[in-house]
């Protein structure tokens, strides 16, 4: 039985969750105690040792991510339920945590609360995941996202990406120190994960950081740098060369 703490600062959200998994989960959930802020949830925690947080990202005195930093070991799941807008959103896919959208809907919920039973995440694995969340959330400016192989997880610095191609559902990304790094994500999911101020998107299937363009050939190719050339398609051309060398 996973232990489940509310943290939200909104009661009647907190009784829908409440209900929520005491209707479709109780057989693998107990929902353990609730919280209403930053500062009742780090007191639960500590006193309650939850497994699963059902987490709101605003509120009256901080955020999630202020409550997370401030705990001195996460050790458990979040599912963060936020009524915030596409930058939190944003964030939290940058981090590959859970995320429900206020007004609840009840699939994305359950989708949620499933996977977070099925899934069992290294502690050390979820740090890593807040800290890229948090630093999506306030805007640093040297921002990095995770990308999850088989058998890695990879914090990479956008920065650091020289350019995406994708296979169906997968892409591969290729950085400057030289890795190619294959996840189970199709190029318009990562579109949603980097910066539209830095990545263009210049083929079906690529995706370009238009910091590193070094030239563009009128074969209909970009000359990155470490030499690689990237195409440009057709339709995409005139787009393309706006974004890059306007």
């Amino acid at each position: 039985m996973i232990k489940a703490l509310i943290i939200d600062d909104e009661p009647l959200f907190r009784n829908a969750i409440q209900e929520k998994v005491t209707q479709r989960f109780a057989h693998a959930i107990e929902i353990v105690g609730e919280a209403s802020g930053v500062s009742q949830g780090l007191e639960a925690i500590a006193t309650l040792n939850p497994e699963l947080l059902f987490l709101d990202i605003n509120m009256e005195d901080g955020t999630g991510f202020d409550l997370l930093e401030k705990t001195p070991s996460v050790s458990f799941d979040i599912i963060f339920i936020t009524g915030y807008d596409q930058h939190a959103i944003k964030a939290i896919k940058a981090g590959a945590l859970d995320y429900v959208l206020k007004p609840i809907d009840d699939f994305e919920f359950d989708e949620a609360v499933r996977k977070a039973i099925d899934t069992h995440k290294k502690e050390d694995q979820i740090e890593k995941l807040l800290e890229i969340s948090g630093e999506y959330f306030r805007g640093v400016e040297k921002k990095r996202i995770i990308l999850k192989t088989t058998d890695t997880v990879y914090a990479v610095y956008e920065e650091d990406i020289l350019y995406c191609r994708s296979e169906g559902n997968y892409t591969t990304f290729y950085t400057l120190k030289g890795e190619t790094i294959m996840v189970s994500k199709s190029l318009k999911q990562v579109e949603e994960i980097v910066s539209e101020t830095t990545f263009v998107r210049c083929h079906q299937s690529y995706m370009v950081n238009k910091k590193h363009v070094l030239r563009y050939n009128k074969n209909g190719t970009l000359v990155v740098k470490r030499d690689f050339k990237v195409p440009v398609s057709s339709r995409r051309k005139d787009y393309t060369l706006a974004r890059i060398f306007a």
